[in-house]
């Protein structure tokens, strides 16, 4: 008997070994430390794709300075009455295409940034003044807007044109701007932000001015009268390239200057052909009046 005794408390003994064997085998194993996250890739800035896209854009410029100089670009009131009207938009839909990219790219840029946050001042730069103005062009201007049909070869460029251009200023502004703490206060940033609402201000009154001049469904043209339309005939022209310029100097960024030259190239010469319009087309027109600068030219 006490063998067998002792033999009862070798099985439990060996029972109670085997148990905690099988409970150490099937136990769930220790987990390993948690890697920290590593964060989404990001852009890096590349001071060398700033300059070549900043120098091809000044090249544009002046191309277009060299091809609408002494020729109008034919659409508008220098569309030739011959040209076939297949091949165009309204120019309700043709405006809203052309200036979506000027907004969408700078805003996907800024939500895929890393992390997604306005925190450079680059950032509330872009947005609160490149953005807002797109945002006025795309969602609130076109749906105005009185126009003639748009040809879709300006608008393919057009659009080209401001992907290129919103890539451009959303890349530096996000990526490669650096601003001192109290740029805020710095005489460029003062100067330039009330330049640009000024020139904003005068865009949108003289689209207002001239929406003015038709009813609904007429497509004529009539002599602009009220605000700098007193003094310039491009006064919406005018508006706009103060407002980029002002926009260049509060950035104080080579994309910025590159586009408001682009701008003066762009525009300033389409309202020296309005000038010339207007005086060839309507007999009482104001003989003092400039053509894209008030008193001067």
């Amino acid at each position: 008997m006490g063998g067998s005794a002792a033999g009862r408390g070798d099985r439990r003994s060996s029972n109670k070994a085997g148990a905690s064997a099988g409970r150490g085998l099937f136990a769930s194993a220790p987990r390993a430390a948690r890697r920290p996250r590593r964060p989404p890739p990001s852009m890096q800035c590349f001071p060398s794709l700033v300059l070549a896209l900043s120098s091809l854009l000044g090249a544009l410029a002046l191309l277009q300075l060299s091809l609408y100089l002494r020729v109008p670009s034919r659409y508008g009131k220098h569309e030739e009455r011959l040209c076939r009207p297949r091949g165009r938009l309204p120019a309700r839909c043709a405006w809203f295409l052309q200036e979506l990219p000027s907004f969408l790219v700078p805003a996907l840029l800024l939500a895929l940034r890393s992390p997604p946050r306005l925190e450079p001042l680059g950032c509330r730069l872009l947005c609160c003044l490149f953005c807002w103005h797109y945002f006025y062009r795309t969602f609130i201007y076109p749906f105005f807007t009185r126009g003639r049909p748009f040809p879709l070869q300006l608008l393919f460029f057009g659009t080209l044109f401001c992907i290129y251009n919103g890539f451009l200023q959303g890349y530096y502004l996000i990526y490669c701007a650096e601003y001192p703490n109290d740029w805020c206060t710095d005489i460029r940033f003062t100067s330039g932000l009330l330049l640009f609402l000024l020139g904003m201000g005068i865009n949108i009154h003289s689209d207002l001015l001239l929406r003015q001049l038709r009813k609904p469904g007429e497509v004529t043209y009539k002599i602009p009268q009220g605000g700098l339309f007193t003094y310039i005939s491009g006064a919406n022209y005018f508006g706009e390239i103060v407002e980029w310029f002002g926009f260049a100097i509060a950035t104080w960024s080579l994309p910025a200057f590159a586009f408001a030259f682009f701008t003066l190239c762009c525009i300033g010469p389409r309202a020296y052909h309005h000038h010339r319009y207007y005086l060839k087309t309507f007999t009482d027109y104001p003989k003092s009046r400039k053509a894209l600068i008030p008193f001067v030219f």
